[in-house]
């Protein structure tokens, strides 16, 4: 049985499901899969001096998560129109010459939102948080035809740039610099969480509650945990939602292929999982 070393590249990953997911896929396609946790602070390292060690250890690929998507993209060569308009990288596979990179964000988000929505269109959008994740989400967007998008972050000039990209790669989509996450919200059919609020060790929620029930539908990119305040509150007033399970399920599909060239049925790893982790309760 042939071994494929992979690891994960972040910051706040010790829950991360992320090897559960990858070994899971490879035992579906008669592959043995070594998937590390590398978390640059705890080894005492830069990230680029984890990404080299990767390299020149024989890892197959890395993903990258919080906070090293944006400078992942110095590192790595894309040769994807989509990446490059997103640009943030989470998915890299080590090629000689240099390393490429991909953004299963992007590609996993637009496919969750197909199988969770169908064929509506995203509407108008507020999203929360202009970092890696943003980026990703915001493009998708733009490639499922989202009329306008209107984006707060508590950093105005990242906010901008984002703004500016996807402007120049989705000039039909109309895009907004909200002065506050409340203005974000204002005739919102979709509310998008991309910050860290939510996840375990970073308490909150990005949306006020008061204000929910105005959407149509709600999306958090935070997975772990799954039920955060923000999905609990959305589900309470009646939104459609999409959890950050979605996001982490199909994106993780993408990231095995382009690590494996293996297919994997989003049915049957869902299913997998699952069994796995009512094992484990």
């Amino acid at each position: 049985m042939s071994v494929v070393r992979l690891g994960l590249i972040g910051g706040n990953i010790a829950a991360s499901k992320s090897p559960m997911l990858h070994r899971t896929a490879g035992s579906m396609c008669g592959l043995t899969i070594t998937y590390e946790l590398l978390i640059p602070a705890e080894r005492g390292q830069s990230f680029d001096q984890v990404f080299d060690s990767c390299r020149d250890e024989g890892f197959r690929g890395v993903n990258v998560t919080y906070p090293f998507k944006e400078q992942a993209v110095g590192r790595v060569t894309l040769d994807n129109p989509d990446v490059e308009a997103v640009g943030a990288c989470n998915t890299v596979i080590f090629e000689a010459p240099t390393p490429r990179g991909f953004n299963t964000d992007n590609s996993g988000f637009v496919a969750a939102f197909r199988e969770n929505f169908g064929i509506a269109k995203p509407g108008h959008v507020a999203m929360a948080g202009a970092g890696g994740v943003g980026k990703a989400t915001a493009s998708a967007l733009g490639r499922l035809g989202a009329r306008s998008l209107a984006i707060y972050d508590s950093d105005a000039a990242r906010a901008q740039a984002l703004a500016d990209r996807v402007r120049s790669h989705f000039p039909s989509m109309m895009l907004i610099l909200a002065g506050s996450v409340e203005e974000a919200m204002d005739g919102a059919d979709g509310l998008v969480n991309c910050t860290p609020l939510g996840m375990e060790g970073v308490p909150g929620s990005a949306f006020p509650d008061g204000k929910l029930r105005q959407g149509v539908w709600a999306f958090d990119a935070v997975y772990t945990p799954v039920e955060t305040l923000f999905v609990q509150a959305a589900r309470r007033a009646g939104l459609h939602v999409m959890t950050g399970y979605e996001l982490f399920l199909h994106q993780g599909i993408d990231a095995f292929r382009i690590f494996t060239g293996q297919d994997i049925d989003s049915g049957a790893l869902r299913r997998a999982l699952k069994t796995q982790q009512e094992a484990a309760l």
